[in-house]
């Protein structure tokens, strides 16, 4: 019972994002440095700010974000709903951690308040659908083994 316990507690945590969310600012942009990528990446897409860009390490990450109040006097800018976005783009100098696309921040907030607080967080590693982690092989083995899972069909592969 009490191996059953420990790899059921290790496939948990493997499935579930610990990660918190961090508060930030948000902001809007409508001209992309790259038309084209706009295009291929759809709408849901952002900018990261210097303090998030981290020489390029969140390019191509996926991060949700959460309106949690107005920056400026424009009242209850807030929708109560969360935005999933892709990092496209570095916004140099921007005062905003994160700019995002005008159809991503319209999801979350008011336009016309135009810059808000919000809290994010990049969304796990999973790469299509798929996610890795170990977790312990036995309550007595402190050595682990490599799970596989399959976050689509919810479904945990010990290798």
């Amino acid at each position: 019972m009490g191996k059953t316990s420990l790899i059921f507690v290790g496939i948990v945590a493997c499935l579930v994002s610990i990660a918190s969310a961090t508060p930030g600012i948000a902001t809007f942009y409508t001209s992309f440095f790259c038309m084209l990528r706009k295009r291929a990446e759809g709408n849901m897409i952002s900018a990261a700010g210097d303090a998030l860009w981290n020489n390029g390490a969140v390019c191509g990450k996926m991060f949700t974000g959460t309106c949690t109040g107005p920056r400026n006097p424009v009242p209850h800018p807030c929708t109560g709903k969360s935005v999933k976005v892709k990092i496209v783009d570095h916004c140099p100098g921007c005062s905003s951690t994160i700019d995002l696309s005008r159809e991503a921040f319209a999801l979350i907030a008011n336009p016309v308040s135009g810059i808000i607080n919000i809290d994010y967080k990049q969304l796990s590693g999973a790469i299509g659908g798929v996610k890795l982690c170990f977790v312990p092989r036995s309550q007595n083995d402190m050595a682990n083994t490599l799970a596989i899972a399959d976050m689509k069909r919810r479904e945990v592969f010990k290798a």
